[in-house]
């Protein structure tokens, strides 16, 4: 960090070196001597190289301090992200995280980082500039501090105006990308429902207001530049005519000291101008740093309970009610228990609740009203990273990384080889993997995989993290019937774990090797038991069953 600093202000003062070297040249040229001329010009070669050097090193050391704090500042974003619990994280929108990496990154790189040096450097510098003007002449110094107060003052009052426009265009950059983001994940959709002009005035409605949030900051930015330009062209003029007024009536400013004098104001101005862009960009940079830190803070609850080790009991719901608004209740007075090595069936109707109450046994919501108890210690108490160690999920998106079979099995983590494929070979995966191999690329999101494939290794990756439950939420719903009934059986053939599935599908050979079915209705379990069971007492899963084995 020193070095870029150093270098940075060397580079500044080499402006300096020249307006004395033009001053010198200026007196020698009017002394009518050659010789001063050609010892001059010896030292005007030696200067120059010595100022590449210089330029070298400032280049070299603030593409090194650039790189190594921006590989920095997003580690951090993107680790602060990692820390969040999936509870916290639903309750968010991606995009802000997607515009902090790439828009706000690029910000904060140019007008926070390397505003701040070039700040500082020009700090240093406009005090050697202006105790330079100081030694040529005093009384051209106060002229200019006259001439260019007014523009100045001007610049730095417009200046605060810039950090508001950058914190909008980062907002906006936000409601961008997380368009831009939705329609693309939605394109099948868009597709079937031939809505492209719909979407596209979407899309260009969300983009002009981008377009018109930057327009706003380069006119504030503009705006300074070019008062701080004209107070430089008419302080240089004014210095100018001033200085020549004083050459003439001999008052100790010579032709070399008038040219090196507006040499230096030139300089002086610049840094004028640039000055009040360099703090306003980077009280901008500051904003946008805030703005990170307090989303990478929101929404992050840590518990105090009892971390267990495991789940010896079971889960214990009572009295269970939630709703998503305080006005309505999704899920209304539920009391179940959930005993350890047993697999049970959430069924009912698109709505039920199911999903819900899965979500809510994951620990994704603590605002419910009754208790939900693992082992005795309640869930709104535990801390989100307990669950991660306590259940898997088997999701019907799985996603998949663009990377090996292995890979994507393992999540880049590192097992015993026989534990890998014993996972794989429970879980159904032993054809693909002699077909492709382990090291098949499974493509982006699993695109060279089927529906059943991806689902097979998400449960591979399940079996082989060994966690006490497995969870599944609609997972065979995209696919075909066969291939949803081989991943269902696999999940059930699963010992000495809890298994709780979340279907709609009402298989009778597979229900029946359920240990319980939860049969809900309107945010309630309406009934309970085991297959033959809930046939017997022909209620309300009796005419469901029946329905859907009708269609």
């Amino acid at each position: 960090m020193g070095f870029i600093f150093i270098f940075t202000v060397f580079d500044q003062w080499v402006n300096l070196y020249v307006s004395y070297i033009l001053q010198r040249i200026t007196d020698a040229a009017l002394g009518n001597e050659v010789q001063p001329l050609i010892n001059l010009g010896i030292l005007c070669i030696v200067s120059l190289a010595i100022m590449s050097a210089i330029s070298v090193g400032q280049y070299y050391t603030q593409a090194k301090f650039l790189n190594g704090a921006m590989l920095r500042y997003k580690n951090i974003v993107f680790n602060g992200v990692l820390q969040k619990s999936r509870r916290s994280f639903s309750m968010e929108n991606t995009s802000t995280y997607i515009s902090a990496l790439t828009n706000d990154a690029a910000s904060i790189e140019n007008s926070y980082l390397l505003g701040t040096v070039r700040l500082i450097a020009y700090v240093i510098s406009f005090m050697a500039t202006f105790g330079m003007m100081v030694i040529y002449s005093p009384v051209l110094t106060l002229s200019s501090i006259l001439l260019a107060f007014i523009p100045v003052l001007i610049s730095m009052l417009t200046g605060s105006r810039l950090a508001q426009d950058e914190k909008a265009v980062s907002w906006n950059n936000e409601t961008f990308v997380g368009t831009v983001k939705d329609m693309l994940e939605g394109f099948s959709v868009i597709k079937s429902f031939r809505v492209e002009k719909e979407i596209g005035e979407i899309y260009q409605g969300e983009n002009e207001k981008l377009e018109r949030a930057k327009f706003r900051k380069n006119i504030v930015a503009g705006r300074i530049g070019l008062l701080s330009m004209t107070g430089g062209i008419v302080s240089q003029i004014g210095i100018f005519i001033i200085g020549a007024y004083l050459a003439v009536l001999g008052k100790g400013v010579t032709a070399g000291i008038l040219i090196a004098f507006v040499n230096l104001l030139g300089i002086l101005n610049t840094q004028i101008a640039v000055m009040p862009q360099l703090f306003a960009g980077r009280k901008a940079g500051l904003a946008l740093i805030d703005k990170m830190e307090k989303a990478v803070i929101d929404n992050t609850v840590k518990r105090t309970g009892k971390v267990p080790d495991g789940i010896y009991d079971g889960i214990l719901v009572k009295n269970l009610y939630f709703g998503y608004t305080e006005e309505t209740d999704v899920l209304k007075d539920i009391s179940v228990k959930f005993e350890v090595g047993k697999s049970y069936a959430v069924v009912g109707t698109s709505g039920s609740g199911k999903s819900t109450l899965l979500d809510i046994l994951m620990g994704n919501f603590d605002t419910y009203r009754g208790s939900i108890k693992y082992d005795g210690e309640e869930v709104k108490e535990l801390d989100a990273d307990v669950f991660y160690d306590l259940i898997s999920v088997v999701q019907q998106n799985v996603f998949i990384f663009n990377g090996t079979i292995w890979d994507n099995v393992t999540m880049f983590s590192e097992f015993p080889g026989e534990q890998v494929e014993r996972a794989m070979e429970q879980a159904g995966l032993k054809n693909l993997v002699e077909e492709k191999g382990e090291d098949y690329i499974c493509g982006e999101n699993g695109c060279n995989l089927s529906g059943g494939e991806r689902q097979r290794i998400s449960i591979a990756r399940c079996l082989l993290r060994r966690t006490p439950i497995l969870a599944a939420d609609e997972a065979t719903a995209s696919l075909d019937v066969k291939t949803a009934y081989e991943v269902v059986g696999a999940i059930l053939d699963l010992k000495n774990i809890m298994r709780i599935v979340v279907t709609h599908q009402l298989e009778e050979d597979i229900l029946r090797r359920y240990d319980g079915i939860l049969v809900m209705k309107n945010g309630k379990i309406e009934e309970m038991g085991r297959f033959d069971e809930l046939l017997e007492k022909k209620g309300y899963f009796y005419s469901m069953y029946y329905c859907n084995k009708k269609y």
